[in-house]
């Protein structure tokens, strides 16, 4: 039974898939109920194809921004950015070329561009279309135009509703393919579904967060110029998570601002009563985490992630891999697994600039009494007397360390994303099986 249950996770993403590619190709199962007005030819067909599975693509954007925890959960909301960003730009060429092909085939369509005297369908396309092309260029180019994260947040919001809400407006005016009420009926579903998303993640959760606040409790100051964010529930019987995960935090202002930033938890994942942040001053929001007030007000939005060695109940053991603060997910694993008394093998390798910048150190050394835990610190910066590994963490160095059944443990990376690409590297020429190797991203903005 827990074997089947193991396979289940796949069986899911698998599903999820599947439902995606159905939703997409919807719009082109639902044409052929009704015959296509005739006389319009292949390229004209397909033109209006492009267009009606980009209008689809677009509303499913919704879905995958809303941190839906059943989908999240079977790929890991890093993985569902990367796609989220890459899908958004498939349909927005699907919407442009759409246009494009109708105005190569049929120059007379050119004039529908004369927006002052063009029919109303065809001015919410070019409006649309607009919005689209601005949601496009503020989302790559955002940083090189200097635009700050919660805008351009709003924004982009704003944006899609009206790109996609415009362009479902164009596909009912133009009326070849929606002229029959149901068919106009199931795309009001699907564009009520993506509107109540958006309404949902901006402001619906973000008032149920508000019923659910937490306190700062303490901020301690550890090694590495890393800041324990120490929170409890307030009012509430908080939540606990799988060592590993993160959450999003909203600190000392009101959720429904969207100004929240993901860090991964430190503490135990068994303990609901208290939840701690390892949180290195970086940016402007976490170098200001050491003069947060213990008794503000904080709120959660979590647990997410699928860094997490809860998935991987019959490992041998594990090979931790660690980078500066990106030991804070897995001291959350060690943790707990001391807690639950864990007696499987735990390597660590932990890569730090200096030995003063090995963050929870004693915490880590302690621990090694309650698990069977070894450690192995890489420093890049040691002084004369330092007897451990210096340097890089690379193939030589893994090769020394790591077990020789390469396929008996699960492998979990969180660092730098140069570090954590040299890892990647290094375990898949030492034939570690690319199913062992895990991989947590600090950035998900």
């Amino acid at each position: 039974m827990r074997r089947l249950l193991m396979h289940s996770p796949i069986a899911v993403a698998v599903m999820w898939i599947i439902a995606y590619l159905f939703i997409i190709l919807f719009p082109l199962l639902v044409l052929l109920f009704h015959p296509a007005p005739t006389g319009r030819g292949f390229w004209i067909e397909f033109s209006v194809a492009l267009g009606f599975i980009g209008l689809a693509m677009m509303a499913l954007q919704f879905v995958l921004a809303a941190r839906v925890n059943r989908i999240e959960s079977s790929y890991g909301i890093d993985i569902l950015i990367q796609f989220h960003r890459y899908t958004f730009i498939v349909a927005f060429v699907m919407v442009v070329v759409h246009p494009v092909i109708l105005f190569i085939v049929q120059p007379e369509t050119l004039q529908l561009l004369n927006f002052p005297e063009a029919p109303w369908r065809a001015r919410m396309a070019v409006v649309g279309t607009i919005a689209f092309l601005v949601m496009v260029v503020t989302t790559i180019w955002r940083k090189q135009l200097k635009i700050p994260y919660e805008p351009w947040r709003a924004i982009h919001s704003i944006l899609a509703v009206v790109a996609v809400g415009l362009g479902f407006g164009h596909a009912v005016g133009v009326g070849n393919y929606l002229s029959l009420f149901w068919k106009i009926l199931l795309w009001s579903v699907m564009m009520a579904i993506a509107l109540w998303l958006i309404i949902y993640v901006r402001l619906v959760k973000p008032w149920l967060m508000t019923k659910r606040p937490y306190i700062v409790e303490a901020v301690t100051p550890e090694r590495g110029d890393v800041w324990t964010l120490t929170l409890r529930p307030l009012g509430h019987d908080g939540f606990t998570f799988h060592p590993g995960q993160f959450s999003w935090l909203t600190l000392n202002i009101t959720p429904l601002s969207m100004r929240e930033h993901p860090f991964s938890m430190s503490s135990s994942g068994d303990r609901a009563d208290q939840i701690q942040f390892g949180i290195k001053a970086l940016g402007d929001f976490t170098k200001r985490i050491k003069d947060v007030k213990p008794g503000t007000k904080a709120y959660l939005d979590g647990p997410y992630g699928v860094f997490t060695t809860e998935r991987y109940w019959d490992s041998a053991g594990f090979v931790l891999i660690a980078g500066g603060v990106g030991i804070t997910p897995i001291y959350s694993i060690l943790l707990t697994a001391s807690e639950r008394k864990d007696d499987r093998p735990f390597l660590l390798i932990y890569a730090a600039p200096s030995w003063e910048d090995i963050t929870y150190r004693k915490s880590l050394e302690a621990l090694k009494s309650q698990l069977d835990l070894t450690i192995v610190y890489v420093l890049r910066k040691a002084d004369e007397n330092w007897g451990g590994e210096t340097g890089y963490v690379d193939k030589d160095l893994l090769q020394r360390h790591i077990p020789i059944h390469r396929g008996s443990r699960q492998y979990f990376i969180c660092a730098a994303p140069a570090m954590m690409d040299a890892v990647e590297r290094a375990l898949f020429e030492l034939d570690v099986p690319v199913t062992n190797v895990h991989m947590e991203h600090f950035n998900l903005a």
